[in-house]
């Protein structure tokens, strides 16, 4: 009973004072996160792509709920390249780790290389990037530091840029990071070396019980495995062992994360799911000891390798807070809600929050479409089921304007207001293939006299978004068919605020309300048997 009243109280977060925790923990496109605990609490970032700020932070002191508390990177370096949307480039698989008494960021630009940033204080100010590795193709570093005082990376590729990837190389660095102290490197794994695995990257390298460890994910991120490679010596040989696969659960793809230890001495592994939409997803597994190897999720009856829990026992005891990361913001602080990013390196003069006061003011810019905009305003969705509402004031659009709510991705939709020859109109609008130049079309408009509006999203299982508006904030008219929310270039589906032509649009707020999540669906398709763990 009393996790069923928890289930209702706070779907949309893990669930505080439980006895259990539940799958996923954070329901949002945190991707390729990498976690670390210092002390009693626990510190995680991840991918940001092109979005600005990067390199989101967040905290928990449970493991289970987190909240988001700064980016590292303020704005993509270089300024120049990101000023306009470089969709799926900039901010790859980043590493966390904490070493000589402050924090550290390992980050990959596929198209630069890799990137090191630190901090005194998680929360900031973090240094200015540095590039560690100049090079096209090189991603998803993760440093050690030994216990000899020797400092090593390791990292992937992405054949893309390289033309190779399916391996994994070790460098030698300077212990400061501030440089690399070897001209190319060492392949130590080879994922052509072991029966079926392909795109193996995203490796993070410990040293343990005697081994030097890589936890690296194979297969790909719809449909891989996490598999762990171990050796006596750094350099190798390793052997290799599946340690987790989806098996007889409903979570797809699990891999690619951190192995986090309790101040109690527990072992804990994050991972994301690829969840079409909503982005990979972030979800936390028990990790426990075979023979010095480690064996991720809950057991699969009959094989070695673990598989994704659905919930379990709660890894820190005692009752916290149930954060989670914002949604809503009714702009009234001096700052935009942390929740928010730009589709580009942001400028100032983009927006105001001091020109109407308790008003967020989008000054409008001028690409072709939306797909090209910079100055969208976005953010992650936030659950599998919410309704999003916000409330404008249409007086500042100039001729040519238009402007409104968005669900954005390579298929986009947006409903708002055109105006043309001094009358606006209501529009609801969709670019299905944005990424390859479609054009926009109008799917439903309606004749509008009001100065002000109320726009609304009611997004279901599944990404599929009903758009309805109001003229008094009570009575909602839906508007179109539905629209299926779509990933964006390696990164789910976001919704945001955006004003393009002449003159601004003011926004009043934006709500957000969760809906209570039904149980775990079957979302993610056929399940595949990665090759046997016999690999090792």
């Amino acid at each position: 009973m009393k996790r069923l009243l928890c289930a209702l109280a706070l779907a949309f977060t893990a669930c505080a004072g439980a006895a259990e925790y539940r799958n996923p923990v954070l329901h949002a496109d945190y991707s390729d996160p990498d976690a670390i605990r210092v002390g009693q609490t626990y510190y995680m970032t991840a991918s940001s792509f092109n979005s600005a700020p990067g390199l989101p932070l967040l905290e928990s002191r449970d493991m289970v709920h987190w909240e988001l508390v700064g980016h590292a990177l303020p704005q993509l370096v270089p300024l120049e390249m990101f000023e306009k949307p470089q969709h799926g480039k900039g901010v790859w698989a980043p590493a966390l780790r904490h070493h000589d008494g402050k924090f550290w960021i390992f980050y990959p630009d596929p198209d630069q290389g890799i990137f090191v940033t630190t901090a005194s204080n998680f929360r900031g100010p973090w240094s200015a990037p540095h590039l560690l590795l100049p090079g096209k193709g090189i991603i998803d570093p993760a440093p050690l530091w030994d216990d000899d005082g020797n400092a090593y990376l390791i990292h992937a590729w992405a054949k893309s840029r390289a033309g190779i990837n399916n391996i994994l190389t070790l460098r030698r660095m300077a212990p400061d990071a501030s440089r690399l102290l070897d001209d190319q490197g060492k392949t130590i794994i080879d994922g052509g070396a072991y029966t079926g695995y392909h795109t193996l990257e995203g490796p993070k390298l410990y040293k343990a019980r005697g081994y030097y460890y890589v936890f690296a994910p194979v297969g790909g991120v719809e449909y891989g495995w996490q598999s762990v490679f171990r050796s006596h010596s750094i350099e190798g040989p390793y052997e290799a062992r599946i340690v987790m696969a989806q098996g007889s659960s409903n979570t797809n793809g699990p891999h690619q994360g951190a192995w986090v230890q309790t101040q109690e001495g527990s072992d804990w592994f994050y991972h994301f799911q690829h969840k079409g939409a909503y982005g990979r997803i972030v979800h936390l597994q028990p990790m426990r000891w075979q023979d010095d190897w480690p064996v991720i999720g809950e057991a699969n009856p009959g094989n070695i390798t673990g598989q994704p829990a659905q919930s379990y026992e709660q890894p820190v005891p005692g009752k916290f807070a149930a954060v989670a990361p914002p949604a809503s913001d009714d702009f009234s602080q001096p700052a935009l809600g942390l929740q928010w990013q730009w589709n580009a390196n942001w400028k100032p003069d983009w927006y105001s929050l001091t020109a109407r006061r308790g008003y967020l003011r989008l000054y409008g810019q001028q690409p072709d479409n939306l797909w090209n905009l910079p100055s969208i305003l976005l953010q992650k969705l936030p659950a599998e089921r919410f309704t999003t509402t916000t409330r404008v004031d249409l007086r500042g659009l100039g001729d040519g304007a238009s402007a409104g709510l968005v669900m954005y991705g390579m298929d986009y939709a947006w409903l708002g207001v055109r105006r043309k020859d001094g009358i606006s109109t209501l529009v609801l609008a969709s670019c299905l293939g944005a990424m390859t130049g479609c054009e926009e079309k109008t799917l439903a408009s309606a004749p509008l006299s009001a100065a002000t509006l109320s726009l609304r999203m009611k997004v279901e299982e599944g990404g599929r978004t009903q758009f309805s508006y109001s003229a008094d904030g009570k009575r909602f008219t839906p508007i179109g068919a539905p629209f299926i929310a779509t990933v964006g270039r390696w990164v789910g589906a976001r919704m945001g605020l955006f004003s393009m032509g002449a003159g601004y649009l003011d926004v009043a707020d934006f709500n957000v309300r969760r809906t209570i999540d039904p149980p775990p669906s079957s979302f993610v398709g056929r399940i595949i048997d990665p090759p046997a763990s016999s690999a090792d």
